[in-house]
């Protein structure tokens, strides 16, 4: 079995992984979801997340917006980290479970079309997206 988390939010991946307020969590056993539910991080953030992904036995992260330091955190978790996905939680892990989701090689924060909470507004540095 293993137990792949989506940021969560009403039904989308949530597309600023260090700012998620909830995982929906899927245990797949048999490429076949045999449980899932969703879990609110309370309040835990951007450090915090890989550490509580981890406590929850989590194996696998699909998602959207992640920095470099939380895929080098979740990755030394031993969590495997799918970035840069966007639309429908049950169907990104459907896609995933049938082979078909997209596999992208680097980190991916893809909410530029906005200013960031540290001032800028063209790329992810360090102290944002993760």
């Amino acid at each position: 079995m293993i137990r792949i988390a989506v940021p969560y939010d009403n039904g989308e991946i949530f597309q600023h992984f260090g700012k998620s307020e909830a995982f929906k969590f899927y245990d797949v056993e048999n490429r076949a979801v045999i449980g899932l539910g969703v879990v609110h991080t309370n309040g835990q953030g951007h450090g915090a997340l890989a550490g509580f992904l981890e406590s929850y036995g989590t194996g696998l992260v699909i998602c959207g917006g992640i920095g470099p330091g939380a895929v080098n955190a979740l990755k030394e978790s031993g969590i495997k980290v799918y970035p840069g996905i966007s639309g429908n939680a049950d169907d990104a892990v459907e896609k995933l479970l049938e082979g078909t989701l997209p596999v992208y090689t680097g980190a991916s924060c893809d909410h530029h079309d906005h200013d960031h909470e540290c001032g800028h507004h063209d790329g992810c540095g360090e102290g944002c997206c993760h």
